[in-house]
């Protein structure tokens, strides 16, 4: 469902997609409530299955949200904040539910109860956010926060195509590498993140605990990385050698971590696999950010889609490719096969022309003949074309 999210985002609007986002989180949670027997196992598929549907309509968020409500001196920031959000939901999911649900073989009803505490618990939750979402979140400003955004409100939503901006990216040579490139950084996190328990226990036995926690550590660093490279986007403007160097860090990191898994230090691993997840979970606004601009004035929301698609299935492969090499010859294996594919994404970051559209507009370096992207919900004729003047 990854594609049609980001239809739905352009047709329909921000404030739509949120609350189905959220609602159908809700509703996932809900129906996990209503699984608390034995008995009713494909009923918690199922809500897995919802929630899973909810999140595809929230990842591609940050970005359109940013573009939309900030302005140019703020936006990376911002869509790094966005995506924190979701780091930080996986950082409770590591530390939170081992709490919760502590192992009790010998007492399977207090297994039971601690189970109905964390789904209740989950569930009042998501429903508060949704009431929250419905009351406190507006389509857009009453102004548009930057010229590029100015620019695009004025165009009549019927000149937007979706299949024709699913075209357009597909045509953008530089979006095309940074398509293949951002679909191989984050799809090797994802898979060290699935194995990260198998690599620690093969070389640290019994130590799952300590696992998690490592986990929990890329997840923390990441969240401070993401927030380190927005910052820095707004300040310097420079996309492409930002994601160069993180993709270099990356990999750099990655070596390391391979080659000190085996020492028979756990410190080592908490230190190598903390600035793992900083550089690799920093790369990730970085990657939605580059993608705005170098494709500008495409849907926001589009190119995220396409980009969490790309992860998607180089994650999938990643993990089964790694998991396997793990299994049959052990953790180095595994890591160094993600090693060369990360080569291969240094190699094709370096080979993106670095054309920043957004930017220029913004800085009114270029004036663009743009197409029309939906405009969520029009605001007066009078009032765009008085801050577009001010703006010019």
């Amino acid at each position: 469902l990854i594609l049609p999210a980001p239809w739905l985002r352009d047709a329909r609007g921000l404030r739509l997609t949120a609350l189905l986002g959220a609602g159908l989180n809700g509703l996932g949670a809900w129906l996990k409530c209503a699984s608390l027997a034995p008995d009713r196992y494909p009923l918690t598929l199922a809500a897995q299955a919802v929630c899973a549907v909810a999140q595809v309509f929230i990842l591609g968020l940050p970005s359109r949200i940013a573009s939309v409500w900030f302005g140019p001196t703020e936006v990376s920031t911002a869509c790094a904040v966005a995506v924190l959000g979701n780091q930080l939901g996986t950082a409770i999911g590591f530390l939170v539910p081992p709490v919760l649900v502590p192992n009790t073989p010998n007492d399977i009803d207090l297994m039971a109860h601690n189970i109905s505490i964390m789904f209740y618990g989950t569930a009042i939750v998501s429903t508060l956010l949704f009431f929250l979402t419905g009351v406190v979140f507006e389509e857009k400003p009453k102004y548009p926060p930057s010229h590029s955004q100015a620019v695009l409100q004025t165009m009549p939503p019927e000149d937007y195509s979706y299949k024709q901006s699913i075209i357009n990216l597909f045509k953008n040579i530089p979006f095309v590498l940074l398509l293949i490139s951002y679909g191989i950084m984050t799809g090797a996190f994802y898979s060290v993140s699935t194995l990260l328990n198998q690599m620690i226990v093969t070389h640290y036995e019994g130590e799952e605990v300590n696992a998690g926690r490592i986990g929990l550590t890329l997840v923390v660093a990441g969240m401070v990385g993401s927030i380190i490279c927005g910052l820095w986007l707004d300040y310097t403007k420079t996309y492409k050698q930002t994601t160069l160097i993180v993709y270099i860090l990356s990999f750099i990191g990655l070596l390391v971590f391979t080659f000190t898994l085996d020492l028979g230090y756990l410190i080592v691993v908490f230190v190598t696999g903390g600035v793992l997840g900083f550089f690799m979970t920093g790369y990730l606004p970085l990657g939605f950010e580059f993608a705005v601009e170098i494709t500008y004035p495409e849907s926001e929301g589009t190119s995220s889609g396409l980009l969490n698609a790309s992860a998607q299935i180089f994650g999938i492969v990643f993990t089964l490719v790694q998991g396997k090499l793990t299994t049959d010859y052990g953790p180095r294996a595994g890591n160094l096969f993600l090693c060369a594919w990360l080569f291969v994404g240094i190699i094709l970051t370096a080979l993106i022309k670095s054309d920043l559209r957004r930017h220029n507009v913004n800085s009114g370096i270029m004036n663009l003949d743009v197409k029309a992207v939906p405009v969520d919900s029009p605001i007066e004729p009078e009032s765009t074309t008085s801050k577009i003047q001010s703006a010019l």
